[in-house]
């Protein structure tokens, strides 16, 4: 019992982080003015992962507790995004025109005017979108040997949320896959955040 009261207490702590979650990547953006080390590639996998599972949890009619990180997330992310296509000066009429199109499709599938069965098929490849987006975020760090952009705070608090709930789902279910999912993108949140650190480290070193 004691093992699932701090499985329990450890679920409400990674749904409390995520509020705050993409809050100091936001900030230090809003500092440097700058977005040279963020991929925008990783944010629009990031966005996709997010949308979708939001809307599956959703559109099933799953408990909001359930899945109230997402939307948190997701929230954040809007504003994310906006910075960096502000600061890399991308904010266009195609810029425009997706976005339009990404909250067409997105009301689209809160209201079911696309079948759910859609959604059914598309929440399963959100692991792997979520790990590419990792993937290319770290090798935009290494391209540009540079992460003065990049918040270590988001990610650490990224790898947390991730480790605890690989303790979570071990107690809760044991899934093999969503363990597997949880602990690869532990390793990939805490090599950018300490990618983000060594590059930093070697700056003031210069300095």
């Amino acid at each position: 019992m004691l093992l699932q009261q701090l499985a329990d207490f450890l679920s409400l702590i990674t749904i409390g982080m995520c509020f705050i979650l993409k809050i100091p990547q936001i900030l230090n953006l809003l500092l440097a003015k700058s977005a040279d080390q963020i991929s925008i590639l990783a944010l629009l996998l990031e966005l996709t992962s997010y949308t979708v599972m939001t809307s599956y949890n959703y559109t099933n009619g799953y408990s909001v507790l359930s899945y109230l990180e997402y939307p948190v997330i997701l929230l954040q992310e809007y504003i994310l995004i906006f910075l960096v296509l502000k600061y890399l000066n991308k904010i266009n009429k195609f810029s425009i025109l997706i976005s339009i199109l990404y909250f067409s499709i997105s009301i689209s599938f809160a209201l079911q005017l696309i079948p759910k069965t859609v959604l059914t098929i598309l929440a399963p490849m959100c692991t792997p979108i979520s790990v590419s987006s990792k993937v290319v975020q770290l090798l935009a760090i290494f391209r540009a040997k540079n992460a003065d952009t990049v918040s270590p705070i988001t990610w650490f608090i990224s790898a947390f949320t991730n480790l605890t709930r690989v303790f979570t789902i071990w107690m809760d279910s044991a899934d093999i896959i969503l363990l597997a999912n949880f602990i690869i993108s532990v390793i990939l949140s805490s090599s950018i955040m300490l990618s983000a650190i060594y590059y930093r480290w070697n700056k003031v070193k210069r300095d």
